[in-house]
């Protein structure tokens, strides 16, 4: 029988990093590509333990003058709390994911880079932030320092409120490396860099090195890429940058390898 017209067999599994449901967005869109996928979930989202700070920041959030969005989660904890956009505050977000989360929920956004990080995103707001400027940042337990520094630099008082906290999750490490030994892994998909930190620290680096080296690393976003570039590994952007994206540029890889 001829198999013109029919995509190849995966011959490899993909990893997906992201905590996610089994039927998640990231995990149904790789299984609709014929793809199989290995759940390494290496960080569990999960709210403050305390959200006081959170619930005080929202209530008097017509105060700011910004409200700037690193993440989907971000978007999610503050929308659950606040649904509607507070009147005066203007809105900025990272990347264009997180912003289409916010307009999903009826936020306008007024600032969003061409690059989703966190540098791109204190670029882009420079003709909007002077000395005073007052911007509330809610953000995750490991947040990263570059954005309310960035934007203290321009003169803005940056308020930064834990939004969410990011824990390890326990990953079953004996049947991660038992994959890696049997080299059931193609592709290795990272929506984060804490992400790939994480897994490092989990699997020990042997067997992360050995996973980095065997199969393809597929970052979303530019962040992503250079926390994967680190360690000596050329990833692939995922292009779009979107769980979509990232799923479909995986597919693109292992066809091609």
């Amino acid at each position: 029988m001829s198999t013109l017209g029919l995509r190849p067999e995966p011959a490899s599994a993909v990893v997906v990093t992201r905590d996610e449901p089994a039927d998640g967005p990231l995990s149904s869109a790789l299984r609709s590509l014929g793809l199989a996928v290995l759940a390494w979930p290496v960080l569990r989202v999960l709210p403050p333990e305390d959200v006081t700070p959170l619930t005080d920041a929202l209530a008097r959030a017509t105060e700011f003058d910004w409200m700037v969005f690193a993440s989907q989660h971000a978007v999610q904890a503050v929308t659950e709390r606040l649904p509607a956009s507070p009147p005066g505050v203007r809105i900025a977000a990272v990347g264009e994911r997180t912003a289409e989360a916010l307009r999903e929920r009826g936020w306008e956004v007024q600032v969003v880079p061409s690059e989703a990080s966190a540098a791109a995103l204190v670029e882009a707001l420079l003709p909007h932030v002077t000395r005073g400027t007052r911007v509330l940042f809610p953000a995750s337990s490991r947040a990263l320092p570059t954005l309310p520094a960035g934007l203290e630099r321009l003169g803005a008082q940056v308020i930064t409120v834990e939004a969410y906290r990011t824990h390890a999750s326990g990953l079953d490490v004996g049947t991660c490396r038992a994959d890696i030994e049997r080299e059931a892994v193609g592709a290795v998909t990272f929506t984060s860099p804490s992400a790939v930190e994480e897994l490092d620290r989990a699997l020990g680096p042997p067997y992360f090195q050995r996973l980095l080296g065997a199969s393809s690393a597929v970052a979303l976003g530019t962040t992503t890429a250079r926390a994967i570039a680190a360690y000596g590994v050329e990833p692939v952007l995922a292009e779009p940058a979107t769980l979509h994206g990232l799923a479909a540029t995986t597919y693109r890889v292992l066809q091609a390898r």
